[in-house]
């Protein structure tokens, strides 16, 4: 599992299809220093094993399953575009955001954003089987990055992005129209899960 908390933008170094599925190769500093194959890696919130990779420049490489092209923006990857990397948790680790698995539920886009002094407000949509799983003051992962929600609506949630997350994340570099991923709380899915079928 993960926590929503990026260590580093890495590179889109290619997208190679194979029939219904494809290889992301994914260039990276920080999260290549302690690499082994097997190892999970969130990609844009993508949870990815590791298949393979090279040395100077470091380049990892992840099969990616029909399943996740379809749910996922990640088929949409082109050469070059930044995304948020971050290594699975250690059991040792602060969890400093929240639990994310990795498991994106489906695809959001950036609707508007409206710059503060020192933040920014965002407003992504959303599909509307995936509104009911999200809270005002809840959490969420947008394209891997833990989020706290301000703000709900039909189709919709705000989100306020603080200067490291638009430092330190692609969230800062996205634009209305932009499409993103989504992994709602797993709490909130089990619950609604539960309540489905408890009904008399």
């Amino acid at each position: 599992m993960f926590t929503g908390i990026i260590e580093e933008i890495g590179e889109v170094a290619g997208l190679e299809p194979r029939g219904d599925s494809a290889v992301l190769i994914v260039r990276a500093t920080r999260i290549a220093d302690d690499l082994r194959h097997g190892a999970s890696i969130a990609v844009n919130g993508v949870c990815l094993t590791v298949v393979g990779w090279s040395e100077s420049p470091a380049e990892i490489r992840f099969d990616v399953m029909a399943e996740t092209l379809k749910r996922s923006v990640i088929g949409t990857l082109a050469k070059h575009d930044p995304v948020n990397l971050e290594r699975a948790v250690r059991a040792d680790a602060r969890l400093d955001g929240h639990v994310v698995q990795g498991h994106v539920d489906g695809t959001g886009v950036v609707l508007s954003r409206a710059p503060g002094d020192e933040w920014e407000a965002v407003r992504f949509g959303l599909p509307a089987d995936l509104a009911r799983f999200v809270a005002e003051k809840g959490s969420i992962a947008v394209d891997g990055v833990s989020l706290t929600v301000t703000g709900v609506g039909p189709d919709w949630f705000d989100v306020g992005l603080i200067p490291e997350t638009l430092r330190a994340t692609t969230l800062g570099g996205k634009a209305a129209g932009d499409p993103v991923n989504l992994e709602v709380d797993v709490l909130a899915k089990y619950v609604a899960r539960l309540l489905e079928t408890t009904k008399p």
